[in-house]
């Protein structure tokens, strides 16, 4: 069984289906719903109706966009990736982008293991694929999406009654699951984080990113300043892994920052915009879009988003360094 299922490309691990196939899931988020609403916002702010057409069509095809991305990150074979389009878009219209997600996966792998075993795999294979997806999104989707809606109203519920602990509980997590290699952006959307919880989600997401990209600045220069900062912070993990001390400044300065969002500033948020942080200005431009495009906003963002954190972890990375418990070259990205 074990040389069959290697034969076919599946490999049952955690890293398999909560690091590759999630992260897969982000790009399609991002290719679809997340672009899709920045050009909708575009097209309302400057009233061109071309583009809110546009955008609004993008996020629609939130699930074939899912579950072509999974279909892909999981190496599947054409015929697999090419009905992963109707696996993901049942598994989004029956169980939302979770429902996607899960249909995607599992018929992908269902799939990869039926390919090209029979001698009418033209019929076969696809029609595997696309009875496992909607059957996954028919029975097991609708659950799964209410059970982390559900979650994710607890946690907006909590953050709304405990602005100070959770806002640096939500700031804290979402914030180390962005520098992770999981994706932050597919947890926020699936829990479908909203309000001020998603402001301090956001919050913690932007200190990692700027702060990395701040207290590396010596080792990484210019590119590796926009590579952090609004790229990924993700391309520190190795050094995290050889280092854990690096972590300290970005998440330290998320945490003094999320509550002056939560109770001091009242930063909110969408669930587009909550898990990225920086990448791409997308979690600046989702606030924008929800609290309105006015100077109070930008002088919030600014403040929590980019130059609160980036001063904060530079002078703890700076301190660490003087101690020796960060040398030269523990934050030294690859860039490439």
């Amino acid at each position: 069984m074990n040389s069959f299922f290697l034969r076919k490309g599946v490999n049952i691990s955690v890293k398999t289906y909560a690091v590759t196939s999630l992260s897969y899931m982000a790009l399609g988020l991002f290719a679809s719903l997340i672009i899709g609403l920045i050009i909708q916002t575009v097209g309302e702010q400057l009233n061109w109706p071309y583009f809110i057409e546009m955008g609004a069509l993008a996020m629609s095809l939130m699930g074939p966009a899912i579950g072509v991305a999974v279909a892909f990150g999981l190496k599947a074979p054409p015929l697999v990736l090419f009905s992963a389009v109707v696996s993901g878009a049942a598994g989004a219209e029956l169980g939302g982008p979770a429902g996607a997600f899960l249909a995607a996966l599992l018929s992908v792998e269902a799939g990869k293991l039926i390919s090209k075993e029979t001698k009418l795999d033209i019929i076969v294979t696809p029609f595997v694929t696309i009875c496992i997806g909607f059957t996954v999104a028919y029975f097991i989707g609708p659950a799964i999406n209410a059970g982390l809606v559900r979650f994710g109203e607890l946690i907006m519920w909590a953050t709304d009654q405990q602005p100070f602990v959770m806002g640096i509980i939500v700031a804290v997590l979402m914030g180390l699951a962005l520098t992770a290699p999981i994706s932050s952006a597919a947890i926020a959307i699936m829990l479908n984080l909203e309000g001020i919880a998603a402001g301090a989600a956001t919050v913690g997401c932007a200190a990692q990113m700027v702060g990395f990209a701040v207290s590396s600045y010596r080792e990484n220069k210019v590119s590796g300043l926009a590579a952090l900062g609004i790229g990924t912070s993700m391309l520190q993990v190795p050094n995290i892994v050889r280092n854990p001390l690096i972590l300290l400044p970005p998440t330290i300065a998320g945490a003094i920052f999320a509550p002056l969002a939560t109770m001091v500033f009242l930063m909110e948020n969408n669930a587009a915009g909550a898990g990225m942080g920086t990448s791409g200005l997308v979690g600046q431009i989702m606030t924008f879009s929800v609290m309105g495009f006015e100077t109070r906003v930008l002088i919030a963002v600014l403040f929590l988003h980019i130059v609160g954190p980036a001063l904060v972890s530079l002078s703890l990375s700076e301190w660490m360094r003087k101690r020796n418990w960060i040398k030269l070259g523990d934050m030294k990205i690859d860039q490439g």
